[in-house]
């Protein structure tokens, strides 16, 4: 299905931290303010006009991307565009290992939602093994993990207290396990635990959903695990974000990680 997105603008979550919000699926971008002009960019997403739009807005607030992070190895996280410029990105080595793998069924899904973007500018990261991203802002931890893709890095602002999670934490979608990985639901909970960790979080950025505050963090933390508990025990459980108006896609995985526990 080819997406129609929608111009969007920078909201001030933190000082200086700006997000955004497709029209697609509520996928965040998320930019940090460093010095100089220069500024970070993570999971810049969807569309080209989303990512236009995003360009001609850091440019009209006098910022450049100075440097790019992909928090994981889906074709949604890991899109740029010439009017972002030519900036270093990167994302950590297992979804870089990953990303290689898998670029062809990478590139089939986002010229499949957005047929006119480039090619050769999707995936490109470069592989960080680092516990921070290097570049001229404030500190920007990284949390990897193997829940949800290889190598799913979020990123922590201590500066700030804000948490970029990647798509987990979120208050639209379910907990989407790997289930090619070899422990799916241990690769999950190890990433929750991790990110539950982050000290003095006040702010968490979804990779799709709403940004909360960190007794929204707790709130949905707590659904997640206890819809992993019920799918992987083989029980019922009413989720609020799983409902009959909720996206096929979204109840097909459903479907399909009630299939996977079953075995």
């Amino acid at each position: 299905m080819q997406l129609i997105g929608s111009v969007r603008s920078l909201t001030e979550v933190a000082p200086g931290v700006l997000v955004a919000t497709s029209s697609y699926a509520m996928t965040t971008s998320t930019v940090v303010v460093g010095s100089s002009g220069g500024c970070l960019v993570i999971d810049p997403a969807v569309t080209t006009a989303d990512l236009a739009g995003l360009a001609a807005e850091l440019a009209a607030r006098g910022l450049r991307p100075a440097v790019g992070w992909s928090t994981h190895p889906h074709w949604d996280h890991v899109l740029w565009s010439r009017e972002l410029g030519d900036a270093p990105r990167y994302a950590a080595p297992a979804a870089i290992t990953s990303a290689e793998a898998e670029r062809d069924g990478i590139l089939d899904g986002a010229r499949q939602a957005v047929p006119d973007l480039d090619p050769e500018l999707v995936g490109r990261m470069r592989s960080l093994d680092a516990s921070a991203i290097p570049w001229d802002g404030p500190e920007a931890r990284l949390i990897v993990h193997d829940g949800h893709a290889p190598g799913h890095g979020a990123v922590f602002l201590p500066e700030s207290g804000v948490l970029i999670a990647g798509d987990m934490c979120s208050d639209v979608e379910i907990p989407l396990l790997d289930t090619d990985a070899a422990d799916p639901l241990g690769d999950y909970r190890t990433g929750m635990e991790r990110l539950a960790s982050a000290p003095g979080v006040r702010r968490v950025v979804p990779g799709h959903g709403h940004i909360g505050d960190a007794a929204e963090l707790r709130r949905r933390l707590a659904l997640d695990a206890a819809y992993l508990d019920a799918v992987s025990a083989g029980r019922p459980y009413d989720d609020p974000r799983l409902t009959p108006d909720s996206p096929e896609w979204m109840r097909a995985m459903h479907e399909e990680q009630v299939r996977y526990f079953k075995g």
